[in-house]
């Protein structure tokens, strides 16, 4: 199972999350929104080294997402919006795209996505809304997806315990305040992801 902290603003951020065992960093290219990067001014990001760096996107066009991806020598492209398809064809193998929950889930779609992309079940966009997770649990087998949506360090082991998703990630869950990443939860919420899903 791969562990997203998403939302990284600093490079003393990124040196927490990864000292503490996170695969992915997730930055932030929407803005008007707390956790926002600029991506003409966060070269720092170039040199994140020991994790895969994911760009989060939302409705941005095609050819700034691939500008910054280049830009900044992004790992992973996590659409977050409502992209059309042809951005995984341009985009290629690395890419996270967000799987809007609702009532009912489209495995059939979702099964057609994890073709192309790792769908991400999220309900928002990094404002912690728990949802009930546990939908889930009736996932076909070999599908790989992500969770995110409201975790925590208290309730991630549940999550993964209930769900099994091929990744968790975690953006207010691990904050003291908005784009104040708390060093501590961040260590709590991957020690409690890892202990489980060994």
């Amino acid at each position: 199972m791969l562990i997203k902290i998403c939302g990284i603003t600093s490079p003393e951020d990124a040196e927490a999350a990864i000292a503490a065992g996170a695969d992915l960093l997730g930055f932030v290219f929407r803005l008007g929104t707390p956790r926002a990067l600029d991506p003409a001014t966060s070269g720092w990001i170039r040199d994140v080294r020991g994790v895969e760096r994911v760009g989060v996107f939302l409705d941005s066009p095609l050819d700034e997402v691939m500008r910054a991806r280049d830009l900044l020598a992004l790992d992973w492209v996590q659409l977050h919006g409502d992209e059309p398809d042809t951005y995984l064809e341009a985009l290629g193998e690395q890419v996270i795209r967000r799987v809007r929950v609702g009532s009912e889930i489209d495995w059939d779609r979702v099964a057609h996505l994890a073709d192309r992309c790792l769908p991400l079940f999220d309900p928002g966009a990094g404002d912690g809304v728990a949802w009930a997770w546990e939908a889930l649990e009736a996932s076909p087998t070999g599908i790989r997806f992500g969770l995110a949506g409201g975790l925590t360090p208290d309730n991630v082991a549940d999550a993964v315990r209930t769900v099994r998703p091929y990744l968790v990630d975690v953006s207010s869950g691990v904050e003291s305040a908005p784009a104040i990443k708390d060093h501590k939860k961040i260590h709590d919420f991957i020690s409690a992801a890892r202990e489980v899903a060994s």
